[in-house]
């Protein structure tokens, strides 16, 4: 490589540490010619690599032979695969070398006073074969021993060394090595089904590609295959354009950073990059998982009476199933190919007693297990229908039959959804992992519904129509009737599953966009479900298992009560019972009121609850009470969920459903004082709202665009107006004012943040019961744009 392409490596202009330091910044200007991923992590070892064995020989580290001293290198500048603001990972290695001490100051500090990152030590060959042996990440990092400078015979013995006891001892240290793993996953998630993943940590990342490596260095297991090769380079290459684009050590790949770095690799977009990272991480970690249990398989197993290895017993687990040691697999005389539910006896089995399925029992059953074609068998369908009800133990199975091709060959339809990230960041998963897991919840809730084997199906179902361009609800309601059909349903059942899949938003978009107390919202919802009261019941417990499915917070305890009071009234309307009538306002409230009107300014009652709070606010009847409080509410970084208005003596009761977006909840006494100076004109909110939004970055870079809708039928006696637009502070504030100003009475406003968007609901009526005209729409609208944007 030129010294044009490694910022000077090879001249003398890098002498000095901070040279160093001016020369990898060089390398990584946006304005230079641009390499490529794997080009620029080249020049980053050539640069660094030259001007180390340059700065170890002034220091005393020199020549190839003699001197009982030798720098060495592990980690990514051991591996060659250094990426941007790594911190270099160096060990000076001696023989008791006498002056070792001062060769240590001249080697170390002008790293440390440049600011690069440096992981240290100095070792004797044996004080680094006894510290490996008993801290893992050492004798990891001993495997990727690279000679830089000094004694080549110190560093080939501490190479062959560190190999050689690997290789003797990795046997017994198998628990260790999966014990750490597993720590290392349950902190940093997936790599595959992680909206933002930790490219180096999480489960799928760089660090299982390295311990595949290292399991091959003990002669465990044959080197790692083409496909983790590839996916190791995307990791790689991910992780290389994320420090080149953020200029910083991040190993977190966030949603915004996704563009910038699918473009740097060529992908369309970061969804399409996401897929990609999706299907590698997939790819190792489904190595590792195998490469593991062969480990284990070859381990010796000894003890006091039998010294030698015993043979794994065989223990039936179902027709033509066994459990073979720790894995299950097929029975001696089973035969995939004339047995059409076998392959889900085996992943029943796997599911429910936990244990994986043999690597060789999955390729035989994919070359051999026939092809189940409608209607299924029933035997196959109950098969299916245990493997679904298994909850947790299902995850697991699911994803080797998937990796496999063997999920592919039971629905299809899968296809378009796996890998699939999802549009928003309220979602965990991935769309097809997120189909499981709601399915593994929804298994939890089989005995509330009368038809458990529609719930789980439908959980299985309920996004398959995503990852095209059509409504996800109507196209995945055509493919679950697809499905229905394949697996042999009934005719009645197939229109139950479909409709599942069709309406499986209709609750918690209704419980939380419109007023729940409204007859004509509870009618609208029958009138959807045709008045079928297994449907109704089949929502309810899906709509549970898909927001638990979903993300950390987004099944409250809130949530929950608006779907199971929506739900309430459906039923009593489906009995002929009176629907329960609002709750009028409790007499604290009548006097609050009262005590508003006499003194002619605002109270505030705040009452703290397990999930949210609820914020009473009286005060004379005025235009611009909601919006002035919403404002003040923003101000305290609480997030509104509902706001209600209701009037007693010419007073305003507004109560409104908040929690904070962090922190705790503000002291009521400032939030009186602050409301009243903004009745007042005092308090500029508008202002104070911008300057909060610019402490917190500013308002939404390239906001998804703003959109208005109307609804007629669905509140009684007003309209409803529902904004989707990109979440920002003040947005309720804004908008409820630019109501006001159209001379709008808000009855109702529901907040419901979907990640980074809002869809919120107003009721609306007109001053004086008059009736919203075309003209009057087209004024209210533009203005609900305007302070929208």
């Amino acid at each position: 490589m030129s010294n044009g392409d490694n910022g000077g490596a090879g001249g003398p202009s890098v002498v000095t540490a901070d040279d160093l330091v001016r020369a990898r910044e060089r390398l990584l200007a946006p304005g230079r010619r641009r390499l490529t991923a794997e080009e620029l992590r080249e020049a980053l070892v050539d640069l660094h690599e030259f001007w180390l064995i340059a700065h170890a020989g002034a220091a005393g580290v020199g020549g190839e032979s003699g001197g009982g001293l030798a720098l060495v290198t592990v980690g990514g500048l051991g591996r060659r695969e250094l990426v941007p603001y790594s911190d270099l990972d160096l060990v000076l290695v001696h023989n008791g070398h006498k002056d070792v001490d001062a060769v240590v100051e001249k080697l170390w500090y002008p790293l440390w006073n440049s600011g690069i990152g440096l992981d240290h030590s100095v070792r004797t060959v044996g004080e680094a074969l006894r510290v490996a042996d008993s801290d893992l990440r050492t004798a990891l990092g001993l495997l990727d021993v690279r000679h830089l400078s000094g004694d080549q015979e110190i560093s080939q013995r501490l190479s062959e060394s560190a190999r050689q006891a690997w290789r003797s001892g990795v046997r017994n240290r198998l628990d260790e090595l999966a014990e750490s793993a597993g720590k290392r996953w349950a902190r940093s998630g997936e790599v595959a089904h992680r909206v933002e993943p930790d490219l180096k940590h999480g489960k799928g990342g760089l660090r299982d590609v390295a311990l595949l490596d290292a399991l091959a260095a003990g002669q465990l297991i044959d080197r790692p295959g083409p496909e983790v090769n590839e996916a190791r380079r995307l990791l790689l290459d991910v992780r290389t354009e994320l420090r080149r684009s953020s200029r910083k050590p991040r190993d977190v790949l966030r949603a915004q950073d996704g563009d910038e770095v699918a473009a740097a690799l060529g992908l369309a977009d970061r969804f399409a990059l996401a897929k990609a990272l999706s299907s590698a991480a997939r790819t190792v970690v489904y190595a590792v998982d195998v490469a593991m249990r062969s480990a284990r398989a070859s381990a010796p197993k000894r003890s006091l009476l039998s010294p030698l290895r015993r043979t794994p017993s065989r223990r039936p687990l179902d027709d033509g199933v066994v459990l073979h040691g720790a894995e299950v697999a097929l029975a001696r005389d089973a035969v995939p190919s004339k047995d059409p539910a076998l392959l889900l006896r085996v992943a029943t089995a796997a599911a429910r007693s936990k244990h994986p399925i043999a690597a060789g029992t999955l390729a035989r059953l994919a070359e051999s297990a026939p092809e189940l074609r409608g209607p299924w068998p029933r035997d196959a369908r109950e098969e299916l229908l245990a493997l679904l009800g298994a909850g947790p133990g299902m995850v697991d199975v699911v994803e080797a039959l998937d990796r496999t091709g063997l999920w592919g060959r039971l629905f299809p339809e899968w296809g378009a959804v796996r890998d699939l990230p999802p549009r928003d960041a309220a979602h965990t998963w991935t769309v097809d992992r997120h189909l499981v897991q709601t399915t593994a919840y929804a298994a939890r809730l089989v005995t509330r519904v009368s038809r458990p084997d529609l719930l789980l199906l439908g959980a299985l179902l309920h996004d398959i129509g995503k990852g095209r361009e059509l409504d996800h609800s109507e196209v995945g309601a055509a493919l679950a009737a697809q499905v229905g059909e394949r697996l042999g349903l009934w005719p009645s059942d197939v229109e139950t599953l479909s409709e599942l899949v069709r309406h499986h938003l209709l609750l918690p978009h209704t419980a939380t966009r419109r007023d729940v107390a409204d007859e004509a919202t509870v009618r609208r919802v029958l009138d959807t479900l045709d008045g079928d009261p297994v449907l109704l019941e089949l929502l309810h417990a899906l709509t549970e298992a898909d927001a638990m499915a979903t993300g950390p917070g987004v099944w409250t305890e809130w949530k929950s009560s608006l779907i199971n009071d929506l739900v309430r009234r459906c039923r009593a309307m489906m009995a002929g019972d009176p629907q329960p009538r609002p709750e009028p306002l409790d007499e604290a409230q009548r006097a609050l009121a009262e005590v508003a009107v006499a003194a002619g300014r605002p109270n505030i009652v705040l009452a703290k609850g397990p999930h949210s709070a609820e914020v009473t606010v009286v005060a004379p009847d005025r235009r611009g009470l909601l919006s002035r409080t919403a404002g003040v509410l923003a101000l305290h970084s609480l997030e509104v969920h509902t706001a209600t208005v209701r009037s007693h003596a010419g007073a305003a009761v507004e109560v409104f459903t908040v929690s904070p977006r962090f922190g705790s909840l503000p002291d009521v006494t400032l939030l009186r004082e602050q409301l009243t100076r903004a009745l007042e004109g005092s308090l500029p909110l508008a202002e104070k709202l911008v300057a909060k939004e610019q402490d917190y970055g500013g308002p939404p870079i390239d906001p998804p665009p703003v959109k208005v809708l109307w609804f007629d039928d669905e509140a009684s006696g007003a309209v409803v107006l529902e904004l989707r637009a990109a979440d920002r502070i003040g947005l309720l504030h804004r908008v409820a004012d630019a109501l006001e100003r159209c001379g709008m009475d808000v009855l109702w406003a529901r907040v419901a943040t979907l990640g980074g968007t809002v869809v919120d609901s107003f009721s609306l009526a007109v001053d004086g019961g008059e009736t919203l005209d075309s003209a009057t729409r087209r004024a209210v609208e533009r203005a609900v744009l305007d302070a929208a944007r």
